[in-house]
Protein backbone atom coordinates (compact mmCIF):
# COMPACT_ATOMS: atom_id res chain seq x y z
CA UNK A 1 0.00 0.00 0.00
CA UNK A 2 2.63 2.35 -0.80
CA UNK A 3 2.15 6.01 -0.95
CA UNK A 4 -1.39 5.92 0.43
CA UNK A 5 -2.54 5.84 4.03
CA UNK A 6 -2.69 2.60 5.93
CA UNK A 7 -6.72 1.40 6.08
CA UNK A 8 -7.39 0.72 9.81
CA UNK A 9 -9.52 -2.56 10.21
CA UNK A 10 -11.17 -3.95 13.51
CA UNK A 11 -11.72 -7.05 13.84
CA UNK A 12 -13.93 -8.47 16.11
CA UNK A 13 -13.39 -11.81 16.68
CA UNK A 14 -13.71 -14.33 19.92
CA UNK A 15 -11.19 -16.81 19.19
CA UNK A 16 -8.01 -15.50 20.01
CA UNK A 17 -6.38 -17.92 17.43
CA UNK A 18 -8.49 -17.28 14.84
CA UNK A 19 -8.11 -13.30 16.11
CA UNK A 20 -4.35 -13.55 15.94
CA UNK A 21 -4.12 -15.25 12.74
CA UNK A 22 -6.44 -12.83 10.53
CA UNK A 23 -4.87 -10.06 12.40
CA UNK A 24 -1.30 -11.42 11.35
CA UNK A 25 -2.53 -11.53 7.78
CA UNK A 26 -4.17 -8.40 7.31
CA UNK A 27 -1.15 -6.70 8.91
CA UNK A 28 1.13 -8.67 6.74
CA UNK A 29 -0.93 -7.13 3.76
CA UNK A 30 -0.69 -3.76 4.92
CA UNK A 31 -3.27 -2.88 7.21
CA UNK A 32 -3.34 -1.45 10.89
CA UNK A 33 -5.36 -3.32 13.23
CA UNK A 34 -7.44 -3.06 15.88
CA UNK A 35 -9.48 -6.15 17.74
CA UNK A 36 -12.13 -6.77 19.69
CA UNK A 37 -13.11 -9.70 21.83
CA UNK A 38 -17.11 -9.34 22.41
CA UNK A 39 -19.81 -7.54 20.21
CA UNK A 40 -20.11 -4.77 23.06
CA UNK A 41 -16.12 -4.46 23.24
CA UNK A 42 -16.36 -4.16 19.27
CA UNK A 43 -19.52 -2.24 19.27
CA UNK A 44 -17.33 0.40 21.03
CA UNK A 45 -14.06 0.01 19.40
CA UNK A 46 -16.28 1.15 16.33
CA UNK A 47 -17.29 4.37 18.11
CA UNK A 48 -13.88 5.18 19.49
CA UNK A 49 -11.80 4.51 16.81
CA UNK A 50 -14.16 4.40 13.59
CA UNK A 51 -12.36 1.92 11.30
CA UNK A 52 -12.36 1.64 7.57
CA UNK A 53 -14.18 -1.81 7.71
CA UNK A 54 -15.06 -3.78 10.14
CA UNK A 55 -14.52 -7.90 10.38
CA UNK A 56 -17.26 -9.50 12.66
CA UNK A 57 -17.34 -12.92 13.93
CA UNK A 58 -21.56 -14.22 13.90
CA UNK A 59 -21.32 -16.17 17.07
CA UNK A 60 -19.90 -13.91 20.09
CA UNK A 61 -20.37 -13.18 23.76
CA UNK A 62 -22.71 -10.09 24.68
CA UNK A 63 -23.84 -9.06 21.46
CA UNK A 64 -23.52 -11.43 17.94
CA UNK A 65 -22.33 -10.16 14.83
CA UNK A 66 -25.71 -9.56 13.57
CA UNK A 67 -26.77 -6.80 16.11
CA UNK A 68 -23.32 -5.08 15.63
CA UNK A 69 -23.49 -5.17 12.12
CA UNK A 70 -27.19 -3.89 12.62
CA UNK A 71 -26.02 -1.06 14.99
CA UNK A 72 -23.06 -0.01 12.61
CA UNK A 73 -25.33 -0.01 9.47
CA UNK A 74 -28.09 2.55 10.94
CA UNK A 75 -26.00 4.67 13.03
CA UNK A 76 -25.58 7.58 10.35
CA UNK A 77 -21.67 8.48 11.21
CA UNK A 78 -21.05 4.50 10.08
CA UNK A 79 -23.54 3.34 7.53
CA UNK A 80 -20.76 3.49 4.84
CA UNK A 81 -18.38 1.51 6.67
CA UNK A 82 -17.90 -1.62 5.16
CA UNK A 83 -18.98 -4.86 7.28
CA UNK A 84 -17.81 -8.08 6.46
CA UNK A 85 -19.81 -10.87 8.69
CA UNK A 86 -17.05 -14.05 8.86
CA UNK A 87 -18.46 -17.60 10.39
CA UNK A 88 -18.33 -20.93 11.13
CA UNK A 89 -21.98 -21.23 10.17
CA UNK A 90 -22.96 -21.71 6.83
CA UNK A 91 -26.88 -21.65 7.23
CA UNK A 92 -29.05 -19.74 4.87
CA UNK A 93 -30.96 -18.01 7.33
CA UNK A 94 -27.84 -16.45 8.72
CA UNK A 95 -27.26 -14.95 5.17
CA UNK A 96 -30.55 -13.64 4.72
CA UNK A 97 -30.33 -11.68 8.55
CA UNK A 98 -27.26 -10.65 7.53
CA UNK A 99 -28.58 -9.32 4.26
CA UNK A 100 -30.98 -7.27 5.98
CA UNK A 101 -28.54 -6.22 8.46
CA UNK A 102 -26.63 -4.38 5.98
CA UNK A 103 -23.93 -6.67 5.61
CA UNK A 104 -21.37 -5.98 2.60
CA UNK A 105 -20.24 -9.68 2.67
CA UNK A 106 -21.22 -12.97 4.56
CA UNK A 107 -17.67 -15.25 4.40
CA UNK A 108 -17.41 -18.99 5.79
CA UNK A 109 -14.49 -18.95 8.16
CA UNK A 110 -11.69 -20.81 6.00
CA UNK A 111 -7.41 -20.69 6.40
CA UNK A 112 -7.35 -19.53 3.10
CA UNK A 113 -6.66 -16.14 4.70
CA UNK A 114 -6.14 -14.68 1.06
CA UNK A 115 -10.24 -15.03 0.58
CA UNK A 116 -10.69 -12.41 3.23
CA UNK A 117 -8.03 -10.02 2.06
CA UNK A 118 -8.99 -10.50 -1.37
CA UNK A 119 -12.67 -9.23 -0.13
CA UNK A 120 -11.02 -6.40 2.46
CA UNK A 121 -9.09 -5.33 -0.49
CA UNK A 122 -12.10 -5.29 -2.79
CA UNK A 123 -14.90 -3.51 -0.72
CA UNK A 124 -12.03 -0.83 0.42
CA UNK A 125 -11.64 -0.23 -3.63
CA UNK A 126 -15.39 0.17 -3.43
CA UNK A 127 -15.81 2.80 -0.53
CA UNK A 128 -12.76 4.73 -2.27
CA UNK A 129 -15.17 5.54 -5.42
Amino acid sequence: MSGSIQKRLLIIEDNPTYREMLKTRLEFNGYETIVAGDGLEGLNAVQREKPDLVIVDLMLPLMDGHKVCRFIKFDKRFKNTPVIILTSRDLDEDVELAKSCGVDAFIVKTRRSELIVDEVNRLLEIKKE
